[in-house]
């Protein structure tokens, strides 16, 4: 119970002196991890939306591959991931293999699917209504969509944040490609496997504190926002 307390202790001190190493690993995982959210949101938004706006052929086979790939186990993405960008991979020219550009590849493949599957799904939930209101009003097509789209935000947001929780608390992935390079490659979630197998607690300590204040402060605005999206706007 002493090693613990002590533990704990060391670690608030690391947090509230800043403790550069700290700051600097806090620092990556929000770059990679919010670089990788940016990847999948520029790809994924307009991929969900445009599968709830499009009628086609293997359309429902799509919509569940999207779904199974959302439960993708990130040691399978790394694997995958670390095959293209390993110096035999079709992208081994790029020199990725090790450094940040591949842990925000990684990422964004385990972000992808959580975007665009919610963004169908909140896109197919608006009510038919608004619509058919749009095209009686005379709007084009791309007003229509964007009328959809503007009242299925609370749920786009929604799926954008959950895949942010999802990637800042990944660690396989992101250990494959970056191999948990000191100063280069070494986030949050790396490191305090590192530092536990070391012994080191107080810096794996600290560094988990600040990773469950990042979960809580996710999940709080995703509440907020479920929360907001089902409750009727105010006139």
């Amino acid at each position: 119970m002493t090693i613990l307390a002590e533990a704990f202790t060391h670690a608030f001190s690391l947090i509230f002196k800043l403790d550069a190493e700290l700051i600097g690993i806090i620092l990556l995982s929000l770059r990679v991890s919010g670089s990788a959210l940016v990847l999948a949101t520029l790809i994924g938004l307009p991929l969900g939306a445009l599968l709830g706006f499009k009628r086609f052929r293997g359309k429902g086979t799509v919509i569940s591959l999207m779904h199974t790939l959302m439960g993708l186990p990130p040691v399978v993405v790394g694997l995958f991931v670390y095959l293209l960008l390993s110096r035999r991979g079709p992208l081994g020219f790029m020199g990725m293999l090790y450094t940040p550009w591949a842990m925000i590849a990684a990422q964004t493949v385990l972000a992808l699917p959580i975007v665009s599957s919610l963004t169908h799904t909140a896109v197919v939930s608006v009510d038919p209504v608004i619509r058919q209101a749009s095209q009686s009003l005379g709007a084009s097509p791309f007003q229509v969509s964007r009328t959809v789209i503007a009242e299925a935000r609370y749920g786009i947001l929604a799926g954008v944040i959950a895949a942010f929780g999802r990637v800042m608390a990944e660690v396989g992935a992101i250990l494959i490609v970056g191999g948990n390079i000191a100063g280069i490659t070494r986030v949050m979630t790396t490191s305090i496997a590192l530092e536990t197998d070391k012994g080191n607690f107080e810096l794996a300590l600290a560094l988990g504190v600040i990773l469950l204040l990042l979960s809580l402060l996710v999940n709080t605005v995703l509440h907020f926002i479920q929360k907001k999206g089902r409750v009727p706007a105010e006139p």
